[in-house]
């Protein structure tokens, strides 16, 4: 098995493969997936040594979560040798952090996952709520469920980065265990560097996802309904045309510059063929085994991307942005 290298998580004691699966394209979110596939590439990613697989029942309607289920099922390893996330709060028919929403949707995802507990449950996308509520009443409830046993650890996750500080600054140190981040540590977006300090500071693991920014940093481009300013997608393509032009994937090139940071545990990239997993672990055996990236492209890129770094888009409420 390939080494990807494990690292701690915060203070949970989990140690997470640097590269870790997202599970998002299996809801087909970024377009149709056969089941069968999606399954061989969850099989395939544990089997090269990807441990850290992270799903929510907002992904294709739970979609997502039941085809995950299915390839876990059928894993041919121990259960305490891999490490599930999930989420709670955002569903396909809106937001709803209340206690009893929250309670219900864990045994939703432990069902629909086959599972007796999940490692991380993470509260999806807070600015979309009340962070106070958040705060007075769905962490509570996790905590619960902590002690039941359904859930091992406590996150949450969204875009605007000043969320994360708000809640942390109010709860008891040692109640949130990890922060996800998606967007912002990527060749486009390194906002995440200024609270790294911070976080570690609360002893609290980071996961940071989507280093291809939701597709802007792809040869195919995003989704059409991709929320960035028009500049920053245009900026995007042209890093993508001068990569292709010079015979690179920036794709591979923005994964391996998110995995050369060591004070991220572990990465979350959306997966959902055996290619795709191969690829990527590839590129992150390359980063592990000290192979440096094509750095003279490197630099044109990020001279390229200068004038929209860190040029990012609102998320939920106004005033949580």
């Amino acid at each position: 098995m390939a080494s990807l290298g494990l690292c701690e998580l915060g203070r949970t004691g989990l140690r997470v493969s640097k590269l870790a699966f997202g599970a998002s394209p299996l809801g087909n979110v970024f377009g149709d997936v056969k089941e069968e596939d999606a399954i061989a590439s969850v099989h395939e990613a544990a089997r090269l040594g990807i441990n850290f697989f992270d799903t929510s029942p907002y992904y294709g309607g739970t979609l997502a979560e039941q085809v995950l289920g299915k390839a876990l099922k059928t894993l041919p390893l121990p259960r305490d040798s891999y490490i599930v996330s999930s989420k709670c709060g955002r569903y396909i028919d809106g937001f709803d952090f209340s206690a009893t929403r929250v309670t219900q949707s864990v045994d939703e995802s432990l069902a629909r996952l086959n599972l007796s507990y999940i490692d991380i449950m993470q509260c999806h996308d807070i600015e979309f709520g009340s962070l106070d509520q958040i705060i007075t009443e769905t962490i509570p409830a996790l905590l619960k469920l902590k002690e039941s046993g359904k859930i091992r650890f406590i996150g949450i996750t969204g875009l605007p980065l000043k969320i994360f500080k708000y809640v942390l600054e109010r709860v008891p140190e040692g109640t949130i265990d990890v922060v996800l981040s998606y967007c912002h540590y990527s060749l486009n977006d390194t906002a995440l560097e200024d609270l790294i300090p911070y976080l570690k500071s609360k002893g609290v693991g980071i996961i940071s996802a989507s280093p291809l920014s939701m597709g802007l940093l792809t040869g195919n481009g995003p989704p059409s309904w991709h929320p960035a300013p028009k500049e920053l997608q245009a900026a995007c393509a042209e890093a993508a045309a001068y990569c292709k032009k010079n015979g690179q994937n920036i794709s591979k090139l923005a994964i391996q510059f998110a995995l050369e940071n060591h004070d991220i545990a572990t990465t979350l990239v959306g997966m959902n063929s055996m290619e795709q997993v191969k690829e990527n672990v590839r590129a992150c055996i390359e980063i592990q085994n000290g192979q440096l990236m094509e750095m003279a492209i490197l630099k044109d890129i990020k001279g390229i991307l200068e004038p929209v770094k860190n040029l990012t888009w609102p998320s939920g409420r106004e005033e949580n942005n």
